[in-house]
């Protein structure tokens, strides 16, 4: 009896062609970029004008000098490159990986080659340091808010009313904080409101099958105009009795925030953006790394398969949606107590939609997310610096406010590409 034969099997793994056409759109996008770099911000740097960064900040263990960088050779050296890298994409295409790089090489140049240009209009030096502690100043709201979103639609219920959750935490947060003159006591409230307009997520989404589009809208409306009622009945014409918190003041890590540049920029935050960090480990971790994060994403993409394995998959929802709005309320006490100290009117001004376009651009993870927060963060604080420095084209100051806004739009809509949501996501279950 012979001996059973031998069957070898070889896995090849076949990348998917690219089409033609979007070989020379994507290519052709790039090489106008790129040309558009080299042109416009290279011919419109002043002739031997410098530009200087400054990246270190007093008290670290050392100091590190000023950057002084030609402008001009900047400009064109980043738009050399970024042809190159369009040429390629249309003669022989780049692959998804190389893709992906030559889009964080085409934005990071372009936007380093525009600090080059906007530093020469009046020998401005550009404070990275202080930009970049900007950014994470405006990102922090946008992070914990797209954390909510992504506890939310993981697990199959599309969360529009973040910016209700958001204005609902800082309005909590003001007036807990004030009455209890107790900040943490005040995040509590905080969390606590946003909870509630959890719970009125969870109940009409998950047991009554609302629309959850149109309930996120309707509870967005209902926070403003809730806050807005009792703002002006209550806090406005006793500010001093019901909205006049401390804001929370940075506190620094020992050994930690003497490393230069790093230091001042991470390790000398207040609680919540401390608290953030931990958040954004703890989610990405649980749900990816977790079985709860494996039953997240079962009842989120295929919840009738979920139920057959004995998943309660509106157990399941009712308890991470009501998590989430404890997130986003979270992000709402940054925006009172961690900031300002006292609430405002409309005080969230859109960041719960920004929040939610981090979502969809951060591919809905929490690493993903992070990077878009940061991305729109990023725009924020650049139009405010652009606002103080004087560029060699004065640039108004309308289209500066537009920023972040643009920045968000133009992520979403081209940077992303294709990208899939939950494929439960938004779709009512009837089941137990």
């Amino acid at each position: 009896m012979s001996a059973p034969a031998q069957v070898s099997t070889a896995l090849t793994v076949v990348a998917v062609p690219v089409s033609r056409r979007h070989r020379y759109v994507t290519g052709t996008a790039f090489v106008v970029v790129g040309l558009a770099c080299a042109l416009l911000l290279g011919f419109g740097s002043k002739a031997g004008v410098d530009a200087t960064f400054k990246v270190s900040a007093p008290g670290g263990y050392f100091s590190i000098p000023n950057i002084t960088l030609p402008a001009r050779a900047v400009a064109f050296v980043v738009g050399g490159v970024v042809v190159v890298l369009g040429v390629l994409q249309i003669t022989t295409g780049l692959s998804r990986r190389a893709m992906r790089w030559a889009l964080v090489f085409t934005l990071g140049g372009v936007v380093f080659a525009f600090l080059c240009w906007a530093s020469t209009g009046q020998q401005s030096t550009i404070d990275v340091l202080g930009l970049l502690q900007q950014t994470i100043f405006l990102a922090v709201p946008l992070i914990l808010g797209a954390l909510g979103g992504i506890l939310c639609e993981r697990s199959g219920v599309v969360n529009v009313a973040i910016e209700g959750q958001m204005l609902s935490g800082a309005f909590a947060g003001a007036l807990v904080g004030t009455l209890f003159h107790n900040n943490a006591i005040g995040i509590v409230g905080a969390m606590a409101a946003g909870g509630l307009i959890g719970v009125l997520l969870a109940v009409f989404a998950i047991k009554y099958l609302v629309n959850q589009v149109i309930l996120g809208v309707v509870l967005n409306v209902f926070a403003l105009g809730l806050t807005g009622f009792v703002y002006d009945a209550l806090m406005a014409p006793a500010a001093d009795t019901y909205n006049n918190p401390t804001p929370m003041s940075a506190v620094a890590i020992p050994v930690l925030s003497r490393i230069p540049f790093f230091g001042p920029l991470l390790f000398d935050q207040n609680w919540i953006v401390y608290l953030t960090y931990i958040l954004i480990v703890a989610v990405q971790l649980a749900l990816f790394r977790t079985r709860w994060g494996l039953r997240t994403r079962a009842v989120g993409e295929h919840p009738e398969a979920a139920e057959t394995v004995g998943i309660r998959v509106r157990a399941t929802r009712y308890r991470n949606v009501i998590t989430a709005g404890f997130v986003a309320g979270l992000a709402g006490a940054y925006l009172t107590l961690g900031t300002v100290g006292a609430f405002s009117k409309n005080i969230s001004s859109g960041k719960g939609f920004i929040a939610l376009a981090a979502v969809i651009f951060g591919r809905w993870s929490p690493l993903g997310a992070l990077g878009a927060a940061l991305l729109f963060g990023f725009a924020d604080a650049l139009q405010t610096v652009l606002s103080f420095i004087g560029t060699p084209v004065a640039i108004p100051s309308s289209f500066l406010a537009m920023l972040p806004y643009l920045a968000t739009l133009f992520a979403v809509a081209g940077l992303v590409g294709r990208v899939r949501a939950p494929a439960a996501d938004g779709v009512p279950y009837e089941g137990r």
